[in-house]
């Protein structure tokens, strides 16, 4: 598997235009509706396709990797106790510890440690610290999950509506095989898949690892650095049983999804993690850095200057990845999580 030697450290050369009507503000009528760019390295050629077309471009030596994390609904409205402002709770984990989760909070006015508010249902929560870029707050329910459950919004991204969800965002922004609950956002590669694709990537013999990554900051954060080597991701959770690493074994190996492909290499790079325990990963990955994990990826078309975007082009090169994503343009593809998705298959992918 050939490395990418180009090396671009400049944030903005990570940049493009997007006319803001191809960015996607509701899924496609079917998950297996969206269109689909193939890009062949070997032979350096861009075809166009539909996702459920996927079968024909794999061979029935691979083995897909998906991640099967499940987005916890976390946007909760709220107001501030003495003055009633209003103010917006992002929750980063659906657990408490000693009566206390991270958040985010947007309000108009400035945030400190003592603040006090009341969220949706008449709950009380206090800032007890600030934290770098979100808050350690207290709150006053003993089952942070069923609260969510009921008060809580899917968190979309804002760029779909504005971030304002509707009742088809619960089904819709969710793989059909999410188990394991703890994502603020979806690995929206995985959204496109349906029973009906898996049974027909079955019955050419592909077979499926799972793994569990919960996306938080680190995924979607925003990169302010201009050298993109001084950027440092936040840390994200991750599992994978060593039963579903074995699936691997002497296969070619297909990422559904970065979130995927960042546990993958993680494993690559870091002999010291193990299989059958939960493990954290601040890995970034961009041009320079060999990717040594996998064969194949599935992704969807991701935010300029974004850290997804450094990390396709870790695999196929800044320059490739930008030429590609202006092909998807000048076709009129719906772009990011509720987009149309690309295909890599990378140099030796064909090789038995």
């Amino acid at each position: 598997m050939s490395s990418v030697n180009e090396f671009n450290t400049d944030l903005n050369s990570y940049d493009y235009e997007l006319p803001s009507e191809l960015i996607a503000q509701v899924p496609s009528d079917e998950r297996e509706g969206a269109r689909m760019l193939v890009y062949d390295e070997a032979t350096n050629q861009i075809s166009h396709s539909h996702f459920s077309d996927l079968a024909s471009f794999l061979h029935s030596s691979t083995t897909l990797v998906r991640n099967n994390t499940k987005v916890f609904a976390s946007r909760v409205q709220a107001r501030k106790h003495i003055t009633g402002g209003k103010a917006e709770f992002f929750f980063l984990s659906d657990t408490l510890s000693s009566h206390c989760v991270e958040a985010l909070i947007q309000s108009n006015s400035k945030k400190k440690v003592g603040d006090e508010f009341i969220l949706e249902g008449d709950i009380k929560s206090k800032i007890i610290k600030r934290l770098e870029r979100k808050f350690l707050v207290s709150l006053e329910v003993s089952d942070l999950q069923s609260y969510l459950s009921r008060f809580a919004q899917v968190p979309i991204p804002p760029y779909i509506r504005n971030g304002e969800a509707s009742s088809e965002d619960s089904t819709r922004y969710q793989t059909t095989y999410a188990q394991h609950s703890g994502s603020v956002a979806a690995p929206t590669a995985g959204l496109h898949f349906t029973d009906h694709t898996f049974d027909q990537l079955t019955k050419k013999g592909i077979n499926v690892a799972d793994l569990t990554l919960h996306v938080g900051l680190g995924t979607f954060e925003t990169i302010k650095s201009e050298d993109i080597r001084n950027h440092h991701m936040h840390s994200e959770r991750f599992y994978m049983s060593q039963d579903e690493y074995n699936k691997m074994k002497n296969r070619k190996i297909l990422a559904i999804g970065t979130t995927s492909l960042r546990v993958l290499e993680s494993f690559s790079k870091d002999k010291n993690l193990k299989r059958n325990e939960w493990n954290e990963t601040d890995i970034f990955l961009y041009p320079g850095i060999e990717v040594t994990s996998i064969n194949a990826m599935l992704t969807n078309f991701h935010l300029p200057k974004s850290s997804l975007i450094m990390l396709i082009s870790a695999l196929i090169g800044r320059e490739k990845v930008m030429e590609l994503y202006q092909e998807a343009i000048d076709q009129k593809y719906r772009f990011y999580s509720y987009g149309d998705c690309m295909l890599i298959l990378r140099k030796g992918y064909h090789e038995v």
